[in-house]
């Protein structure tokens, strides 16, 4: 089963730095398996994103790429996976809120 994976980034981003290697380890990611990303990804699109680089801002995560998810989307994301009512995504919804709290970023590798 394909895995998307998230972590919470302990050094916010800088605008030229690239994130183009998956690096999961190095952030001590969560793993969400697809099935439970997939049937949620238009309602993803609401958030404002980046892919790969603060360069490139975009709606919603890169589903195959690398995804970095700033603080101020934390509050939508966590509203979207607790709508769901799954318990799959009990531990992002945790990183979500500790992001929030935290004011750090969370990157996401894709599948």
């Amino acid at each position: 089963m394909a895995k998307h994976e998230f972590g919470l980034m302990q050094i916010e981003p800088q605008y030229k730095e690239r994130f183009d290697e998956s690096q999961p380890n190095k952030y001590n990611c969560i793993k969400v398996d697809d099935e439970f990303i997939e049937p949620i990804l238009i309602e993803l699109e609401s958030l404002n994103c980046y892919w790969h680089t603060l360069q490139v801002e975009g709606k919603g995560i890169a589903y195959c790429g690398i995804t970095l998810i700033p603080p101020e989307s934390m509050d939508n994301l966590t509203k979207i996976l607790v709508a769901q009512n799954k318990l799959e995504y009990n531990e992002l919804i945790l990183l979500c809120k500790k992001a929030r709290e935290e004011n750090k970023y969370i990157i996401h590798f894709g599948i």
